[in-house]
């Protein structure tokens, strides 16, 4: 499916422009650093190697995947693509990175958090019910729509949902180049925590702590 309209995709990229003056991430030392280590993850990568100068081209500068949408996941219907250093080398050293989510009607993007990154969350199409929870345990959420954006703090729960008649889709832009992400039922069921612990914090028993690791291990 193709991107909206060219003036929906153009503000995004414009906060994006904006978003990356905010960024968390060491300031860069030079004007770009077009990475030529893709096999190395940009967790990893502490000193990454640049590309010549002189073989730099403008098409180092552009990124076409985000063009149609990932495949949907059956369980949420979400479809994410990631785009950061390892899949968009000239994004190296800029302090910034961005994710293309796409959800079917009904389809959810499960609880999570970015432990290095604020996110701002633009709507391209649809209507989203987007929201965080604050370490109060608050809940700041409402439904937006296309055209309006809403930011989820570094390190703070967040969530979404379509609860449109159509599909929607939603850019989200980090002000970090490895922002992280922690699913929490997959953080929580799916890690190898003790089930006696799960048991007492969540009042469940075995078999029920038994299917929950089943649907949200490692291999899911």
């Amino acid at each position: 499916m193709a991107l909206p309209r060219f003036h929906v995709i153009v503000l995004p990229f414009l906060f994006m422009i904006i978003f990356s003056a905010l960024a968390s991430d060491p300031d860069p030392v030079q004007d770009f650093c077009i990475r030529t280590d893709p096999s190395t993850s940009a967790a990893k990568l502490m000193h990454p190697s640049c590309k010549n100068v002189s073989n730099v081209s403008v098409e180092d500068f552009i990124y076409g995947g985000i063009k149609s949408r990932g495949n949907f996941d059956r369980e949420t219907g979400l479809a994410a693509k990631s785009v950061n250093v390892d899949t968009f080398p000239a994004l190296n050293t800029l302090g910034m990175s961005f994710v293309r989510a796409d959800l079917e009607v009904g389809g959810i993007n499960v609880p999570h958090y970015h432990p290095r990154a604020t996110e701002v969350a633009y709507v391209m199409e649809g209507k989203v019910y987007s929201g965080f929870v604050d370490t109060e345990s608050r809940v700041f959420a409402r439904v937006i729509e296309q055209g309006e954006v809403m930011v989820f703090p570094k390190g703070l729960l967040h969530f979404q949902m379509n609860i449109g008649d159509e599909p929607a889709a939603i850019l989200g832009m980090f002000n970090g180049q490895n922002p992280g992400l922690m699913k929490l039922p997959r953080a929580i069921f799916g890690s190898g925590i003790k089930e006696e612990l799960l048991e007492k914090s969540f009042g469940l028993n075995r078999k029920e702590i038994d299917k929950l690791k089943r649907m949200f291990g490692p291999n899911n």
